[in-house]
């Protein structure tokens, strides 16, 4: 069955006057939703990304260039990913509007994974 990546993009500092409690409950969502989709045999892998830090590696001028990521002017970035398994790119849609990210501040990205043999 094709796999779908759904790519979480958001603004931490939209979340920097929750409460430990109140992420703690943000948190708490997402577990049970991952749950519910590896209890019905849908996800296939998943995991947050740290707000700071990272790289961009790209070509400069014939050279490759390092620089430190994200960046401080870019306000969105990618927070995490799930991979699930779906018949196809609506049936994966259906499941990336059910995700909490969708219903709160975020927005996701889905992407068909191109398996390489």
């Amino acid at each position: 069955m094709p796999q779908y990546m759904l790519i979480l993009h958001d603004d931490p500092s939209e979340y920097s006057d929750l409460s430990p409690e109140a992420m703690q409950q943000i948190v708490e969502r997402y577990s049970a939703w991952a749950r519910d989709l590896a209890a019905k045999g849908t996800l296939a892998g998943n995991n947050k990304l740290r707000d700071e830090g990272g790289r961009i590696v790209r070509s400069q001028g014939g050279r490759v260039v390092v620089n430190d990521g994200p960046y401080a002017e870019v306000k969105e970035i990618i927070s995490g990913y799930f991979i699930v398994e779906a018949p196809s790119y609506d049936a994966a849609v259906e499941i990336a509007k059910r995700c909490p990210h969708a219903q709160s501040r975020g927005r996701i990205e889905v992407r068909e994974i191109e398996q390489l043999e």
